[in-house]
C-alpha cells in the first residue's frame, strides 16, 4: 500500500483534507484530516507526505491532434503522450483527421497497433464520419473500439467535411452515441477569406483571422447541430466553443435536452484577438482566438458549469511552419502540456472554484464517453492521479513536444506538477519521467 498523506482532494464535488491510500492500480480508500487508515502502520506501507499539495485525479483529454499516421514530422504518439503526462493528463483521446484520415475500422485498428507499446498515457480515438461511411463505422462504436464519433461541419483535412444535410440528419437520428461536432459554416468561412483577400491581396494579416473564421460561422453552424440534436435526442458534444453566444445557445438548448455538451480549451480561456499581434501565426487555429469579451464569457460558464469539459485541441505544427504568411500557415498549436497550469491560474483570476476544474479536466469527460474506472479520486477507481504544487510557478520554458514550442512559453502558470501516477505507478516526479518505457493502455467504455 502507498498512503498520500495530509494532501488537499480535489473532487468535483468537494475539498477537503486527507489521506488517499493505493493499492497496486486502484484507490483502496480516502480518510479525511485526523482519521488514521489502519494499515497505515503496516510493514509494507509506505507513505508519502503531501501537506500543502493538491491531488486532482489525472486529466483526461478527448480532444487531442497527435499526428499519427502521416504527419509525424510535426508529432507522433510517444512524443506528445509524453508530454500530455508531464501535464498531468493520464488519458487521451485522439481524433481522426490524420492522413490517412481514421474513417474505418481498418484505420481505426492501425491507430490502436501505432499507439500500443508507445503511448505513456491511457489512449482511445475517436473515428471520423463522411459523406458516406456512417453504416461502416457505427459497429465501432457500439463495439467499444472507438470513443465517439468526430463530425466536421466546417472545413476539415482530407475527406471529412460533412456538408450533406441528408447525411448529418442520418448522423444525429441513429447515432446513439457521443457525436462531436467542429463547427464552423463553410460558406461564410469561404465567403470571410475572399473578402479578406479583396482587402488584403495575399499579405493576409493574422489579425483578420477571426473575422474570416468569424464569429458568425460559429454560431450559424452550432444553431443548426443543435437543432438536429433537439429534434432527435442526440448524444451532441459542441467541441472548442469560442463565443459567448454559443454559450447561450448551448445552455438554453440543454434545458431540451440534457445529453448536451460544451467542451473548450485552456487557449480560449487564456488568449484573446490582442493576443494575435505578439504570437502571429502561433496563434492561428480554427475556431479562431475570438475577444476579450468571449474569454470572460468562457471564464463565467467554466464557473457556473455551463463548459462541460477541457479539451486541449493539441495540434502541433513545426515552427517553420507557424511561421510562413497566413495562407500558408496552417490552423493549430501545441498545448497539452500546459493545459492544468492555464486552468489553474484562470480559476485564481477569475475565482472559478477547483471543483469546476476537477469535473471539467476529467470527471465529465469519463462520465460522458463511460471511460471505465477513470477519472475519479474515488475507491476502486483506477490511481491515475497529478500532485500540484499550487505555491510554485510551472516551467513553461521547456515544452515536451516534437515541434518543440508553444505559445506559453515563458508565460507565468501557477500551479507546478510535481507527481503523477499512472495505475498506482508514480511515473513523473518534478518534472522528469520516472518509468523506463511507456506504460499507457487502451481506455474501456461502459455503453449504455
Amino acid at each position: 500500500m502507498i498512503y498520500l498523506t495530509d494532501v488537499t482532494i480535489i473532487t468535483g464535488d468537494a475539498i477537503r483534507e486527507g489521506t488517499v491510500g493505493l493499492d497496486h492500480d486502484r484507490i483502496a480508500g480516502i480518510w479525511a484530516d485526523g482519521d488514521v487508515p489502519t494499515g497505515l502502520a503496516a510493514p509494507d506501507a509506505a507513505t508519502i507526505p503531501l501537506k500543502g499539495m493538491w491531488l486532482f485525479a489525472g486529466g483526461i483529454d478527448a480532444h487531442v491532434h497527435f499526428r499519427e499516421p502521416g504527419l509525424t514530422d510535426k508529432a507522433d504518439f510517444a512524443s506528445e503522450s509524453r508530454a500530455a503526462l508531464l501535464g498531468g493528463v493520464t488519458s487521451v483521446i485522439d481524433m481522426p483527421n490524420t492522413n490517412p484520415p481514421t474513417t474505418s475500422r481498418e484505420r481505426l485498428e492501425e491507430k490502436l497497433r501505432m499507439a500500443s507499446g508507445r503511448s505513456w498515457v491511457h489512449y482511445g480515438f475517436h473515428i471520423g464520419a463522411t459523406n458516406d461511411n456512417l453504416d461502416d463505422i457505427l459497429p465501432c462504436i457500439q463495439d467499444g473500439s472507438a470513443a465517439g464519433i468526430k463530425v466536421f461541419m466546417g472545413s476539415s483535412t482530407g475527406n471529412m467535411l460533412v456538408d450533406r444535410d441528408e447525411t448529418l440528419e442520418r448522423i444525429f437520428r441513429v447515432t446513439d452515441a457521443e457525436i462531436l461536432v467542429h463547427c464552423e459554416d463553410e460558406t461564410l468561412v469561404r465567403q470571410g477569406l475572399e473578402q479578406a483577400r479583396e482587402r488584403y491581396g495575399e499579405n493576409i494579416p493574422f489579425s483578420a483571422h477571426p473575422s474570416i473564421r468569424s464569429r458568425e460561422a460559429c454560431t450559424r453552424s452550432t444553431e443548426k447541430a443543435l437543432e438536429m440534436a433537439l429534434r432527435h435526442g442526440t448524444r451532441l458534444h459542441v467541441l472548442h466553443v469560442t463565443t459567448a453566444e454559443e454559450i447561450r445557445m448551448i445552455s438554453a438548448a440543454k434545458e431540451k435536452n440534457p445529453f448536451l455538451l460544451a467542451e473548450t480549451s485552456a487557449n480560449y480561456l487564456w488568449l484573446c484577438d490582442k493576443d494575435y499581434v505578439r504570437l502571429g501565426g502561433k496563434l492561428k487555429c480554427n475556431p479562431a482566438v475570438k475577444t476579450e469579451a468571449d474569454r470572460s464569457a468562457l471564464r463565467k460558464a467554466l464557473a457556473d458549469g455551463s463548459i462541460d469539459t477541457i479539451g486541449s485541441d493539441h495540434a502541433p505544427h513545426r515552427e517553420e511552419e507557424k511561421g510562413r504568411p497566413y495562407l500558408s500557415c496552417p490552423s493549430g498549436m501545441p498545448s497539452i502540456q500546459q493545459s492544468l497550469p492555464v486552468l489553474l491560474t484562470v480559476a485564481a483570476e477569475a475565482d472559478i472554484p477547483l471543483t469546476r476544474i476537477a469535473r471539467a479536466f476529467s470527471e465529465k469527460t469519463a462520465k460522458v464517453f463511460g471511460i471505465r474506472d477513470r477519472g475519479r479520486i474515488a475507491p476502486g477507481y483506477k490511481a491515475d492521479l497529478v500532485v500540484i504544487d499550487p505555491t510554485a510557478k510551472a516551467d513553461t520554458s521547456h515544452p515536451a513536444y516534437k515541434c518543440g514550442w508553444t505559445p506559453y512559453r515563458d508565460e507565468t502558470l501557477t500551479g507546478a506538477v510535481r507527481m503523477v501516477f499512472l495505475d498506482g505507478k508514480m511515473v513523473v516526479r518534478d518534472g522528469r519521467i520516472l518509468s523506463e518505457r511507456p506504460e499507457g493502455q487502451p481506455l474501456q467504455y461502459d455503453r449504455r
